[in-house]
């Protein structure tokens, strides 16, 4: 079974970008644009990993990891950020999020992380 993968981010460009990307390694991927779109998307598809962009208008990275959290307490995120958001990355990690890459990113790195991260964890 295909590993499900919500990426999370305002921009076009980057969805794309990751989409292609992860779809080409094999995953099942969903986009969001905004906050509202990735909720919905956590309920009817609970995604195995999500690739969660910080600086989203309307509802920031930091709102909508908390709400994946009530939705899933178990959910796991990587967080995207552009350099320089320190408190930003701080809070995330706190709430549980896996590890961050800052803006732009290294797309083998992310590949990477997604391979390590969305495998499912087996529960002995």
């Amino acid at each position: 079974m295909k590993e499900k993968i919500l990426i999370v981010d305002d921009q076009f460009g980057i969805r794309i970008l990751l989409n292609e990307v992860l779809q080409k390694e094999g995953y099942q991927t969903y986009q969001a644009a905004n906050g509202v779109q990735a909720l919905e998307l956590v309920k009817k598809h609970p995604p195995d990993l999500v690739l969660l962009d910080m600086k989203i208008p309307g509802m920031d990275g930091i709102e909508i990891l908390k709400r994946m959290k009530v939705i899933d307490p178990d959910i796991r995120v990587i967080i995207m950020t552009a350099y320089g958001e320190l408190d930003m990355i701080q809070e995330a990690m706190d709430l549980g999020a896996l590890t961050h890459f800052a803006k732009p990113f290294d797309i083998d790195d992310i590949r990477a992380a997604v391979k390590k991260y969305s495998q499912t964890v087996s529960k002995d």
